[in-house]
């Protein structure tokens, strides 16, 4: 975690939320209460911010200091939001990126360095739920976290619709499906969705999805690393496009 700031105290976390900086995620002691506490929950009801109500335990395994019950990660890169990553790229053929569940750190990481070697022109996370850029993430993104715009959305499938509006199609990769993804048009406007290492992606994702694309499997196990399938699927988008 050394690339992410770490802040402490209740008064240091308001005044991060008021100056504008991008909060990870907040830790909050379990039963906390006082005026204080009041202030920041009304900061906290202005935004969608990713909390974790969480013992005091866990507060002081973070902070070997006065923490007040209250701990956040400030974001070590400035995400933008989705309608600008789009009007930015609305005059172009974009490729966009929607990781629908992604919780592993390192998995991000390769992602992203692997959609800035395919020229794509944003990736759409959500705010909660979401592997968080720490450390790791950068390093596993050999810096290419710094150069890929990045947009959180409340919620994927918003993003999915928006995206639509602008005659982007959306293609889910899912093994639920007899359909490759060596038969789908990526040459335009496109955004792929990759899901959770485990589950996949949602099922009501999938239903809104203009397409769902799947990668042929030869050998005896059923599925790819997430990261590796998404490099393959950005790889097809490029040669398609080159």
């Amino acid at each position: 975690m050394e690339n992410t700031t770490r802040i402490f105290g209740i008064r240091a976390v308001i005044e991060a939320i008021e100056s504008g900086e991008t909060i990870e995620k907040i830790f909050i002691q379990k039963g906390l209460s006082g005026n204080l506490f009041q202030e920041l929950n009304r900061h906290l009801k202005s935004g969608d911010f990713n909390i974790s109500y969480v013992p005091v335990e866990k507060l002081n395994k973070l902070s070997k200091g006065n923490h007040q019950g209250v701990i956040a990660n400030i974001s070590p890169i400035q995400y933008i939001s989705l309608e600008e990553l789009v009007e930015r790229n609305k005059e172009g053929n974009p490729l966009y990126l929607l990781l629908d569940g992604l919780t592993d750190v390192r998995n991000f990481g390769a992602i992203i360095r692997t959609a800035e070697c395919c020229g794509v022109s944003g990736i759409i996370i959500p705010t909660t739920g979401a592997a968080p850029v720490n450390a790791d993430t950068i390093k596993t993104s050999a810096g290419a976290v710094f150069r890929v715009p990045i947009a959180r959305v409340n919620h994927i499938k918003d993003a999915l619709f928006h995206l639509q509006t602008y005659d982007i199609q959306v293609v889910a990769a899912t093994e639920k499906t007899d359909q490759s993804i060596y038969d789908i048009d990526l040459k335009k406007p496109t955004a792929i969705v990759m899901g959770n290492e485990a589950k996949g992606v949602s099922n009501s994702i999938l239903k809104s999805a203009n397409q769902k694309a799947s990668l042929p499997m030869l050998g005896e196990i059923a599925s790819l690393n997430v990261s590796v399938a998404c490099g393959a699927i950005l790889y097809e988008a490029v040669r398609q496009r080159i």
